[in-house]
């Protein structure tokens, strides 16, 4: 039993649209949105949006996805072996189940109320236990039979991230180098914008204040001349 999860990080053109795409397309594969977010700022618009599919479509879904984009900024994809964990489940929930019905034998043959008593406590704490795992069972299950699927989209690839991967390579950390030197250049080019923009308005009100600071300076010399 292999839970399957992946990313995506897409730049696209218009990224309210694809979303909507992005969720029809899941829709019409048997998947349902777990998570949207979509942010529109005057730079850039993004989403991340977390869907899920059945395992068996991944495949088809991931390639419909791609189609969407303008470029496929990362991609990765990993799975997670869960078969020792679900085998292990089963075997405590049968051993559970076995001890259960021995209590549950003793009850009826049980006469004294305080035997009575102690039985029921027994039966309610296996009982919480078996739920318990009935419901981690339940989530492997669901898990295995529904991949999951991260995707991040923006009309900038320099605000998307790449996809997390377990694997160090060279390639991918000269990549992320570039990125943080554009990111960076961008940053101080917008500084300088803002500032030649507001200079003139700063320049004004510099010498405004200047100038009454001195005129009233004036006025209080003439004052105490007099």
């Amino acid at each position: 039993m292999v839970v399957k999860e992946s990313y995506l990080s897409l730049v696209v053109k218009d990224v309210g649209k694809i979303q909507k795409e992005i969720i029809e397309k899941t829709q019409k594969l048997g998947g349902f949105m777990v998570q949207s977010y979509f942010d529109n700022p005057q730079e850039a618009a993004s989403a991340t949006i977390t869907i899920r599919v059945p395992a068996k479509k991944l495949d088809q879904a991931l390639n419909d996805f791609k189609k969407l984009a303008v470029k496929v900024v990362s991609e990765n994809l990993s799975g997670s072996d869960v078969t020792e964990e679900y085998t292990d489940i089963e075997a405590r929930l049968n051993t559970l189940y076995k001890t259960k019905t021995k209590f549950e034998e003793i009850m009826e043959k049980a006469s004294r109320i305080q035997d009575i008593l102690e039985v029921q406590r027994e039966l309610i704490n296996l009982q919480g236990q078996i739920d318990a795992l009935v419901g981690q069972k339940q989530y492997l299950e669901k898990s295995a039979a529904l991949a999951k699927i991260t995707i991040y989209l923006s009309t900038d690839e320099l605000t998307l991230p790449y996809a997390p991967t377990d694997n160090w390579s060279p390639k991918l950390v000269f990549k992320k180098a570039v990125r943080s030197l554009i990111s960076t250049l961008r940053k101080i080019i917008t500084f300088f914008i803002w500032v030649v923009v507001y200079l003139p308005i700063i320049i004004i009100l510099f010498f405004g204040i200047y100038f009454i600071k001195k005129f009233i300076k004036k006025i209080k010399r003439k004052t105490n001349l007099k």
